[in-house]
This record gives C-alpha cells, sequence and structure tokens, in this order.
C-alpha cells in the first residue's frame, strides 16, 4: 500500500462519519483491517471507506454485527465489496426492510389510539386489552409488533 493511500484513525471517522472509537471497535472486531506504523500508529488503506458504508447501511437495516461479519466473510479475501457483492449481500436484507417497515406503519397507525403497552391508561386499550391480558403475555408492549419491541 502506498503511503499516500493510507488514512489515520481520525481521517476515516472525518469520511467516513464513523466515531474514531467505533472504527477502533470495528477493527478489534475483525470488520475492518489496518496496519501499523512503526510508531504503533494505525493506517488505513483509503478503500476501508467502502467496507464502513457497508457496516452503516447494514447496521440500519437491523443486522448485528455477528451477521455483518458473516456476510462480509462470504467476500473472497476478505476484500471490499464491489457493487455486485453488494447486490448479493443485500438481496436477503429485503424481507427484514418489509417486516421493519410494516412495524413501523402498525405504530405510526395506532398511535393515536393504544401503542399496545397493556397499560389501560388509555379509555381505547380497555377495547384493545381488556383486563390487562396482554401482561399474560409477558412485560413489556406485547401488542406491538415484535420488530418493535427491545431484546434483550
Amino acid at each position: 500500500m502506498d503511503a499516500t493511500d493510507e488514512l489515520t484513525v481520525g481521517e476515516v471517522a472525518k469520511r467516513s462519519g464513523f466515531a474514531p472509537s467505533a472504527i477502533r471497535y470495528y477493527e478489534d472486531v475483525g470488520l475492518i483491517k489496518s496496519t501499523r506504523t512503526t510508531g504503533g500508529q494505525r493506517r488505513f488503506e483509503r478503500s476501508v471507506l467502502r467496507r464502513l458504508a457497508f457496516i452503516a447501511a447494514a447496521r440500519h437495516v437491523g443486522l448485528t454485527l455477528d451477521e455483518i461479519r458473516d456476510a462480509l466473510a462470504k467476500l473472497p479475501e476478505n476484500r471490499t465489496p464491489t457493487r455486485a457483492d453488494w447486490g448479493r449481500l443485500s438481496a436477503s436484507w429485503r424481507k427484514r426492510l418489509d417486516e421493519e417497515i410494516a412495524a413501523l406503519q402498525q405504530l405510526r397507525d395506532g398511535l393515536e389510539n393504544c401503542i399496545g403497552c397493556g397499560c389501560l391508561s388509555l379509555q381505547k386499550c380497555w377495547i384493545t386489552n381488556p383486563s390487562d391480558i396482554a401482561a399474560r403475555q409477558g412485560p413489556g408492549a406485547r401488542l406491538l409488533s415484535e420488530r418493535l419491541r427491545p431484546t434483550d
């Protein structure tokens, strides 16, 4: 790698929008790679920016870091994704995005009525959750789409 093609953590952060700590973390968990100068400073190939863009998009879709690592591992020699790679790897995300969109539409459409919390605090809740039947299903917003509930 030519020294002019190398970027510092700060330069990568500025170009990618990720905090330097996130960049170091992604390197620590094996999503990106760097080399070290003789003084121990990280240097990244410029192509790391495309890999970070892939990571950002995958995170917005809701993929875990393990899922992102698995997707990137499918690339030959862990190279940066090309347009064709991106299409192949992201094709399976369509269903996930459709489910997320449907869940958000359900939330939007129910905001004026009941958000599925089971609290009986709104008059309308008595109709959709009589005698707090949702409480028997467990904690949290049981009537809310699973896609919108926090996971532990």
